[in-house]
């Protein structure tokens, strides 16, 4: 496991062993034997799989793909994670994204495990066909290992529902006669997938934001106005008076969480800034979210980045470095891009009072340190982005039990689910001397570990 996540899950280890009303009949040697055990089985994956994938190109070059699929932990059900198309893929970085998937889903009380796929590409330099090559040849090599009540993929950053259902396909021609919509999720709908899925996550990433800005504060705004805790104060200084809003990465995640703010009728929210792999664009009047959608559509996902592009659309804005979106001054920055944005080398220059991880790991271990010395609330990746992974079992469900149900009721539930998980950390956060990250891998760790002990597993 990566640095970074097993350094958090050892300070949830050390913090529960001082809690004795946790496991409580566990005392002295064996207790500690117990909590050993644990930090050896929460830091390590159960399995690690790589293979590398035979493909033909269509100059009719033969390459080899590298291709990973880790398998983290499966208490508490089958491993569940997408599949990453990056270049920068790697096996610690798909390891310590497995292990975050094991926590997300132990936070949300979601029946399901932690594992993570990854293959090392650009999706943008190769064809249609050679991609589709791709994904079945994923499915091929890693086809004993997947499954229904194995282990579930679904899309992550460079894949999505039309590489699912390729995957899916393959699968089924490999496994005839048995189940097969559950073996993958984010699937297009007509090949078994959920209504909502693919704005799941964006949609999550805001009603966090939202729930706890508005909801949460509202109704205890005279209890935190009395607390001594620094991110009740921070969060009481954004609430009820005009938001300014960036947000990083205009994918899936980014551009639904931006669309989210901008329609938002709780908050008075203003979209000031958004930025692509090229470009950061910049209004402090507010930006049209939609208009920037219906151009990357069309644009291959990408942000108009010169002045005639922005005319055409009639938008104003100001063209900066992709990575400016970083430092404005802003109250909001929503970060739904890559992991380590925010590091040591320009922490200083992030100015934002609140941050909110739509992307896993976007801020390091010791960016976060910083952040929190200066009373900039976080919410975490393990908290905010777990929209996609719910309604990916409500998917699963589906499939298994052959139903479909309509986007309003995915949406009602996965709001159900989130709030439930608020509800449960929020209270806890303002009143305890941990940071809403810790709170949450706090509570993660206490649900494996009592479900790890009761099925014998640490001893």
């Amino acid at each position: 496991m990566a640095s970074q996540t097993g350094a958090i899950v050892q300070q949830s280890l050390n913090a529960l062993m001082g809690d004795q009303a946790f496991l409580p009949h566990l005392q002295d040697q064996s207790r500690e034997q117990v909590f050993l055990s644990l930090a050896a089985i929460l830091s390590t994956p159960n399995k690690v799989h790589k293979a590398f994938l035979r493909i033909t190109l269509d100059n009719g070059n033969v390459v080899r793909i590298p291709a990973y699929r880790i398998q983290h932990n499966d208490t508490l059900g089958p491993y569940k994670g997408g599949i990453r198309f990056h270049e920068m893929v790697n096996e610690e970085e798909v390891t310590n994204l497995a292990a975050l998937m094991t926590l997300k889903n132990a936070l949300h009380e979601v029946p399901f495990g932690g594992g993570k796929g990854g293959v090392i590409i650009n999706p943008r330099d190769y064809s249609a066909r050679e991609l589709y090559l791709i994904c079945k040849k994923y499915v091929q090599y890693f086809s004993d290992i997947l499954g229904p009540d194995k282990d579930i993929p679904a899309p992550d950053m460079g894949s999505g529902e039309r590489e699912m259902d390729w995957m899916m396909a393959e699968y089924k021609s490999i496994h005839p006669g048995q189940p097969y919509l559950g073996s993958f999720t984010g699937k297009s709908v007509i090949n078994g997938g959920s209504l909502g899925r693919r704005e799941a996550t964006g949609k999550g990433v805001y009603f966090t934001f939202r729930y706890l800005i508005h909801d949460f504060l509202k109704s205890q705004s005279s209890w935190l106005a009395g607390s001594t805790n620094t991110f009740a104060q921070s969060a009481l200084a954004l609430k009820d008076r005009p938001l300014t809003i960036a947000v990083q990465g205009f994918g899936n995640v980014g551009s639904i969480t931006a669309l989210e703010a901008y329609k938002c009728s709780y908050l008075q929210n203003k979209v000031v800034a958004v930025s692509d792999r090229n470009v950061t664009l910049y209004n402090p009047d507010g930006l049209s979210i939609p208009s920037l959608i219906d151009y990357a559509l069309l644009h291959k996902g990408d942000l108009p980045d010169t002045e005639e592009a922005l005319a055409a659309l009639n938008l104003k804005a100001q063209i900066l470095k992709r990575e400016d979106v970083l430092y404005l001054d802003v109250d909001v920055l929503i970060l739904a891009a890559l992991e380590e944005q925010v590091r040591k080398d320009n922490v200083e220059q992030v100015k934002a009072r609140m941050i909110v991880e739509g992307a896993n790991a976007p801020v390091t271990g010791e960016a976060d340190e910083a952040l929190t010395a200066r009373g900039v609330l976080i919410i975490p990746d393990i908290l905010a982005n777990a929209g996609g992974v719910i309604v990916s079992y409500f998917e699963w469900l589906q499939g298994r039990d052959t139903q479909f149900l309509s986007e309003e009721q995915v949406y009602k539930m996965l709001y159900d689910k989130m709030q439930h998980t608020l509800n449960g950390i929020l209270p806890a956060f303002f009143g305890e001397p941990f940071t809403l990250r810790q709170n949450c891998y706090n509570h993660a760790v206490m649900k494996l570990s009592n479900v790890l002990y009761k099925l014998g597993k640490l001893y």
